[in-house]
């Protein structure tokens, strides 16, 4: 057999040697890379009334205390949620399958679903403000943490917050309106690329 031949034979047998190894070796180290890849989620905040201004934070704060790695990007009305002080109203209106039930009186009269109408919701002033006022004594009954205090539990855990630099200059806000740990003022061109790369992607 010449040189070369030997040469070529030798070569297809390395070869079938790396091959056989890396099927061997590869699917543990891709497990391990994965076992040790801390997940990433980004959320996408988009309304600002009580009922809303929670799923980002409750999201944000359980996945940061798993140890992942979130940032929450808050766009439109989800912007006033950044601000200073949160003055967060719930609107029935907007939500017809919302049960209506009372945060005190006896359990027959709290567990009772009161039907509202649209017309009645709408129509009646203040009534924003009665259903705001109901659904805080409920959240305060059942333990609920305010969103205040779970806006402050994402910001201990580093949860990342993104405020949006058009809706920032579109609604005439300034950055002193907002809470200093606002991390960045960006537009969509820059968040996208950090969604892109996020494990998970939620839009609220």
């Amino acid at each position: 057999m010449s040189a070369i031949a030997e040469n070529v034979q030798g070569n297809a047998q390395l070869d079938a040697w790396l091959d056989k190894k890396l099927d061997e070796l590869l699917p543990t180290k891709l497990e391990e890379i994965d076992a040790s890849k801390t997940p990433s989620m980004s959320i996408i905040a988009t309304k600002g009334t009580l009922d809303w201004a929670y799923p980002p934070f409750i999201l944000a704060s359980t996945a940061a205390a798993l140890g992942w790695d979130v940032t929450v990007f808050f766009t439109f009305y989800g912007l006033l949620l950044l601000k200073k002080k949160i003055s967060a109203d719930v609107s029935p209106l907007g939500n017809p399958a919302m049960p209506m039930k009372m945060p005190f009186g006896p359990q027959w009269f709290q567990d009772f679903e009161w039907p509202m109408p649209n017309l009645l919701m709408a129509g009646v002033p203040g009534f924003e403000k009665v259903a705001t006022g109901l659904m805080k004594k409920t959240f305060k009954n059942k333990g609920v943490a305010t969103v205040e205090e779970l806006r402050s539990l994402c910001l201990e855990a580093d949860v990342k917050m993104v405020a949006c630099q058009m809706t920032v200059d579109v609604f005439g806000f300034d950055a002193d309106d907002f809470i200093p740990e606002v991390s960045d003022y960006v537009g969509a061109a820059s968040f996208l690329p950090v969604a892109q790369k996020s494990d998970i992607c939620l839009f609220t």
